[in-house]
């Protein structure tokens, strides 16, 4: 399938590995260019290459801390008008609700709400002024299923997601959608440490820690970020201008509910 999108430009976050990788990697192969953003050089740098190597596209790398406003302003001079934006940040600690303090709560806010809501302030109206756009965050599954740890993601993402619920609805008209992809587990660095340190506490190996985890999960496996991708690229693409304000889980089938 065509997905109707090579030439348009495209600004990723959290880019340089995982699950933001797989996004800018699907992008790129529909010949989208690509402007991609993380904190490390040399990673950074690495992973463009490899994208310009496979797919032949434009691909430009700003090294910061999206998180904070001097990141964002330079992610922006990069990329001023990008047609899909992806935003993406790594997710705040697990921990004990009774120990979180105020600074790590606005930590957390500003992770993954406030940085996505700036995104989307600076870039949504050219996007309704070029009659096209697509911005997709990455969240969690925690967001439809809480996980009692992750109280600062759950609070977080959930409060990114009531406020895309609203502007998604009123800027459809402009065939901009705003849609939100909620992963479970992936096979990514960030499950590969929490992996190991499962494995350490109970005195068993890499691997059967990661077959007790898939164990627990419908499909029998973890995901992989090239299918992540994949579904972050269709919700981009101009088939899928009639979803918007949607929250896909991709989880395996992991969360029980029918709704």
């Amino acid at each position: 399938m065509d997905l109707g999108i090579a030439g348009r430009t495209a600004l990723v976050c959290a880019a340089s590995k995982g699950l933001g990788r797989g996004c800018a990697e699907a992008l790129a192969a529909e010949g989208v260019e690509l402007v991609i953003v993380a904190r490390t050089q040399e990673t950074l740098e690495a992973t463009a290459a490899d994208i310009r190597a496979k797919t032949g596209v434009s691909v430009r790398t700003v090294a910061c801390d999206i998180t904070t406003p001097e990141g964002r302003t330079a992610a922006l001079a990069a990329c001023p008008s990008p047609d899909i934006l992806v935003n993406n940040a790594g997710g705040p600690p697990p921990g004990d609700f009774r120990k979180f303090t105020h600074d790590d709560w606005i930590r957390a806010l500003e992770a993954n709400m406030l940085t996505p809501i700036a995104l989307l302030q600076a870039t949504i109206d050219g996007m309704i002024d070029r009659g096209f756009g697509r911005i997709v965050n990455i969240t969690s599954s925690a967001v439809k299923a809480p996980i009692d740890v992750l109280g600062l993601s759950n609070g977080a993402r959930s409060g990114l997601t009531g406020f895309v619920a609203g502007v998604a609805r009123k800027v459809a008209r402009h065939n901009v959608t705003i849609n939100n992809l909620l992963p479970g587990l992936f096979d990514t660095d960030r499950i590969a440490t929490t992996l190991n340190a499962q494995a350490q506490a109970k005195g068993i190996s890499v691997d059967e820690a990661r077959r007790e985890r898939a164990a627990g999960i419908p499909a029998q496996r973890l995901g992989q970020s090239e299918e992540f991708g994949k579904a972050c690229a269709f919700l981009c693409s101009v088939h899928a201008s009639y979803i918007t304000g949607q929250n896909w889980l991709i989880d395996g089938g992991t969360y029980p509910g029918t709704f």
